[in-house]
């Protein structure tokens, strides 16, 4: 076995001399002299095995490190890996699983009082509405917006069922601080602050909350929802966008279907009567779609659902996302077939300064008006 660093035991003259060699010609080594010679030769054999011992120490030691080390830093080779003996299952009872979390909290009820919401959607295309709106109550300048849609929504003290009141957007009407024009002009000039001071005059009641909702932000919505089923009573192509086509009956549509269909009234004959009455079915149906399946009594879908709208929706400074939560939540028990709904009356069309009018009734406005502040709007608003 070869011995690194040292000599090889096997070898010539490690541990053999070999037969004696003869001095010179007549020479002759005192006994003496042969025995130190002797004796030196000795002492250099044990020196020659102490030094190979050490050597063989040594190597054994630096070979056990190497294989004590981790096999990254070895510098031979690794041996295989032998099969690994498989790990006992312990004996001791596994920890307890964590405790689910807390319930949600509560959303509080909303006291058992009648409410008036005022529904606008603006038609601005190039400023979000909420931009828009906020610029105009922040400096009092006008913004390219009107009010394309203009809904009270009355909301009786049970929650049980809703009556829709449309406002044409044509109406003849006094702007509060402004002057006559069409009472969706009052959007444009004033905000939504203007629009409900409006609202609220022409039908002398109180507009309890407002939301404005604008083109994109209504297709977000719709689209969030998953689309939104709609039992459309006249088959027409849109106009405008994609001119889509809507069949008789239900109709699944999603959010950009869903603002041609409430948007278009070039289609009819009866032109924006027609397409207030379509936004009325809109609204029934998003409406439907929200209390499906009892999904309101979930106060952790109610406050995602009001999370989600917000990103959509400009409201009054006095709906924060609690009082939303309240009201989406107080409508857990709404029957949606009850909802009623109707269209302030006028006496007709023609034009003013060159723009195309209606003519509001007031005597029959200010019967709708008693009515929402009596609780008997279902005697004017029906399913």
């Amino acid at each position: 076995m070869s011995i690194p660093g040292g000599s090889d035991p096997s070898g010539p003259g490690a541990g053999n001399p070999g037969p004696r060699q003869p001095g010179p010609a007549g020479s002759h080594r005192p006994a003496w002299i042969v025995t130190l010679g002797r004796r030196r030769w000795i002492a250099a054999l044990l020196a020659l095995v102490l030094v190979v011992a050490a050597g063989i120490a040594v190597f054994s030691l630096n070979r056990a490190g190497q294989e004590a080390q981790p096999a990254a830093t070895q510098t031979q080779s690794p041996s295989p890996t032998p099969t690994p003996t498989p790990t006992p299952t312990p004996s001791e009872t596994p920890p307890p699983a964590p405790a689910p979390p807390p319930p949600p909290a509560p959303i509080p009820d909303l006291p058992a009082a009648p409410m008036n919401i005022l529904v606008i959607g603006s038609d601005t295309r190039d400023v979000p509405a909420r931009e828009a709106a906020a610029h105009t109550a922040a400096t009092g300048e006008p913004q390219d917006q009107r009010a394309d849609t203009l809904m009270v929504v009355h909301v009786p003290a049970d929650r049980r069922s809703l009556y829709l009141i449309s406002i044409n957007r044509d109406n003849w009407v006094d702007i509060p601080g402004f002057g006559s024009a069409k009472i969706n002009a009052a959007l444009q000039y004033g905000g939504i602050d203007m629009q409900t001071a409006t609202v609220q005059q022409l039908l002398g009641i109180t507009i309890d909350h407002t939301l404005m909702l604008d083109f994109g932000g209504f297709k977000i919505l719709v689209d969030g929802l998953g689309g939104i089923d709609v039992n459309v009573p006249i088959p027409f192509q849109s106009t405008i966008d994609t001119e889509h086509v809507f069949s008789a009956g239900v109709n699944h549509l999603d959010g950009q279907a869903a603002l041609e269909f409430s948007r278009e009234r070039h289609a009819f004959t009866d032109g924006d009567l027609q397409r207030v009455r379509d936004q009325q079915i809109m609204l029934r149906a998003i409406l439907g779609r929200l209390t499906a399946g009892g999904a309101l009594n979930d106060v952790n879908a109610v406050r995602s659902l009001v999370d989600f709208a917000s990103c959509c929706l400009t409201v009054d400074r006095g709906f924060d996302p609690l009082q939303a939560a309240m009201l989406a939540y107080s409508l857990r028990n709404l029957d949606v077939n009850a909802i009623g709904t109707m269209t302030l009356p006028t006496l007709g069309s023609g034009f003013v300064a060159g723009q195309s009018v209606l003519f509001p009734d007031y005597g029959g406005i200010a019967a709708v008006g008693a009515a929402l502040r009596e609780g008997r709007i279902a005697d004017f608003a029906k399913p």
